[in-house]
């Protein structure tokens, strides 16, 4: 884990946290933050308030998770 982390990189890991459409893949991507270390950098940083409210915010929401949207947007296929 990057524990060596600058108050910037800091801050825009929680700015793309809170973004709807940026996945934890693509944060991975961006920073070398793996999921698992986001969620210990938000519980860190943020107020324990704010905190429970991210984690409700993202909890299954498909925009987070890449294979989840994937499949979302394939959806069920009509056979006629």
């Amino acid at each position: 884990m990057k524990s060596t982390a600058s108050p910037e990189q800091i801050s825009q890991i929680i700015r793309y946290a809170w973004e709807d459409r940026t996945t934890f893949e693509q944060i991975e991507e961006r920073t070398g933050f793996t999921e698992k270390q986001v969620i210990d950098l938000m519980a860190r940083e943020l107020k324990p308030s704010s905190f429970r409210l991210w984690r409700k915010r993202v909890g299954g929401r498909i925009t987070k998770h890449r294979k989840l949207l994937e499949k979302h947007l394939k959806g069920p296929i009509d056979e006629e």
